[in-house]
């Protein structure tokens, strides 16, 4: 840890040069966010507020913080992941902008537990969560400091299933938007953003080829439907596995074979899961694998892998190289984890490409902002950003991209509201 004038528990500070290089770089490739931070430093819509975030650190991450401290927010940033903290981002945003960073990659559990207490003990009057760990926690620990926030953020598919659960069971006690559910968000980040990083992940950690190769991908969400189109094109042999026979219709006709995860246990050379769930792989699935195989988790939590069964079922682990252990069963076959099993495309590799964040984040932080214009109007639970917005980001990210599309003629808007019309 650095000491520092601004609050912070980071690597070490001397980082900062190379982690403001870093996120200029990606700022670049963000120029819709950067349309919002020039609105947001003229008109401080978060002007006397204070944000807690809980957020993976990365280039991206830290462009998406330094528009809301230039929209007059006072924020606090923390880890979402134990593995995906960018040690030099974190030390540039302390040096360089200010903003509290409570992150070092590596954390164990504890420290990462002490960062969300950190992040409550900010008072916030609004969150951001990756995953609603501040949210539970509040709601569970500090339900008191609940009145004072005015709203949350959630933008993955497995906090927005905690978010759901709290509802039903009556403990959502603000409005939380839906910033996953945007179009601009899952059809975007999850299929490109997570499919493009987890294969990346994979290949950073690996070096393995994987034109040939049998790829698993667990779960066809959109974020599975990137991994499986990525593995595909470079050359993979992909099986799918689903629970959700809709999906599951959707893999075969993509061209994707589709099977139960016990027959695909022993095809697979590289398993991929992207379901949000609890062991999807466990025990038995792991037996079957073939000698040499290589596991992954691209959810967002690391339970989707058993890997307390794994180690029972292992006589010996150890680490083969940065970020890959290799686990030799009692039959002689060798299992190989990626990224201890957290997200593998930012513990191996460096997460989202800046161009899809920058959809993702102009949600978070006009959604940040609609909590803020209608604080007092909205009802307590999950919400969605209105469609309009949805698509002022797509026009803006299209325009930044030099593309112009077609408008609908007065004759067409007529046809489309009128029933009187027909052939």
């Amino acid at each position: 840890m650095s000491t520092t004038a601004t609050a912070c528990e980071i690597k070490d500070i001397s980082l900062a040069t190379s982690g403001k290089d870093r996120i200029n770089w990606a700022a670049v490739d963000m120029p819709v966010l950067k349309l919002i931070q020039q609105r947001f430093e003229k008109e401080k819509p978060f002007q006397g507020l204070r944000i807690s975030a809980c957020a993976h650190v990365t280039t991206e991450t830290a462009n998406l913080a330094i528009t809301l401290k230039a929209g007059g927010a006072d924020c606090v940033l923390i880890a979402s992941n134990p593995l995906s903290t960018q040690d030099d981002v974190a030390a540039s945003l302390v040096a360089d902008y200010g903003i509290s960073v409570y992150a070092i990659k590596g954390e164990d559990i504890p420290t990462y537990h002490r960062h969300i207490q950190k992040a409550l003990d900010h008072k916030p009057h609004l969150i951001i969560d990756d995953g609603s760990d501040l949210v539970a926690t509040m709601v569970v620990e500090r339900n008191k400091d609940c009145s004072e926030v005015i709203g949350s953020t959630e933008e993955t598919t497995t906090g927005i299933t905690r978010l759901e659960a709290m509802e039903r069971d009556g403990k959502l006690p603000f409005p939380a938007m839906a910033v996953n559910n945007a179009q601009t968000k899952h059809l975007f980040d999850n299929r490109y953003g997570t499919g493009q990083s987890t294969i990346d992940g994979v290949i950073r950690a690996t070096n393995r080829l994987l034109a040939g190769r049998t790829v698993v991908v667990l779960g066809y969400g959109w974020c599975g439907k990137g991994a499986a189109m990525r593995a595909k094109g470079l050359g993979s042999n992909v099986i799918v596995t689903e629970v959700n026979p809709i999906r599951a219709i959707e893999a075969v006709m993509d061209g994707n074979r589709v099977m139960t995860i016990e027959e695909a246990a022993p095809l697979g050379d590289v398993f991929i899961t992207v379901t949000g769930n609890k062991h999807v792989i466990d025990g038995d699935h792991f037996a079957k694998m073939k000698d040499g195989a290589i596991v992954c988790n691209s959810g967002h939590f690391d339970l989707e892998l058993n890997l307390a069964a794994l180690e029972k079922l292992a006589t010996n682990k150890r680490e083969v190289k940065p970020l890959v252990e290799e686990y030799t069963l009692k039959n002689g076959n060798k299992v190989h984890v990626l990224g201890q099993g957290r997200l593998v495309n930012l513990a191996c590799a460096e997460g989202h490409p800046a161009s899809v964040m920058d959809m993702s984040f102009a949600n978070q932080a006009l959604s940040v902002e609609y909590l803020v214009k209608n604080k007092g109007k909205l009802s307590r639970g999950l919400h969605t950003l209105p469609d309009e917005v949805d698509q002022e980001i797509a026009t803006l990210k299209l325009k930044s991209m030099g593309i112009a599309i077609d408008k609908l003629t007065p004759q067409m808007v007529e046809y489309m509201n009128t029933w009187q019309s027909g052939t």
